[in-house]
């Protein structure tokens, strides 16, 4: 799973609200897909931009994702350096292409379900409960008894 960051939380957050409040929304599309919406939010790029980018070398998100090079730049390479630098790992994007992570899926309120991946409403309850997953470990763990204790002397 993704590297806990505060941008990291805050971008799934926001792509989730903009998702709910009526974003444009096309599976097909790399700038208005799950992936794309969540790349707009990190890059600060267009739909467009992204889509003109991913289609200069082809595949879905997770084949760009697996081919992508840290070197390079190429435009779509320098989206996804910004995406792994916020905390993604190539495994989340994707993960988030098809709504699979198994560990987002097992904490989704009401139990554990699969999603349907070009679900507008499925993204967004994908991207919240990941988002409240990476949350809850960047809060620091409570005190053990021990550590309690010790703090006293």
């Amino acid at each position: 799973m993704a590297k806990p960051s505060v941008e990291l939380v805050r971008a799934l957050r926001a792509t989730a609200l903009r998702l709910r409040e009526g974003a444009r929304y096309e599976w097909g599309h790399y700038g208005a897909c799950n992936c794309g919406h969540l790349a707009q939010t990190l890059t600060n790029l267009t739909p467009g931009q992204l889509h003109r980018y991913a289609q200069q070398r082809g595949g879905e998100w997770r084949h760009q994702a697996e081919a992508w090079c840290d070197t390079s730049d190429q435009p779509f390479d320098l989206v996804m350096g910004q995406m792994v630098r916020a905390g993604l790992h190539v495994e989340d994007i994707a993960q988030l292409e098809t709504l699979s992570d198994p560990t987002v899926l097992a904490n989704l309120p009401g139990g554990p379900r699969w999603l349907s991946a070009n679900s507008r409403d499925d993204a967004v309850l994908y991207l919240e409960t990941w988002a409240t997953l990476l949350e809850q470990r960047l809060q620091p763990a409570a005190p053990t008894e021990h550590q309690r204790f010790v703090g006293r002397a």
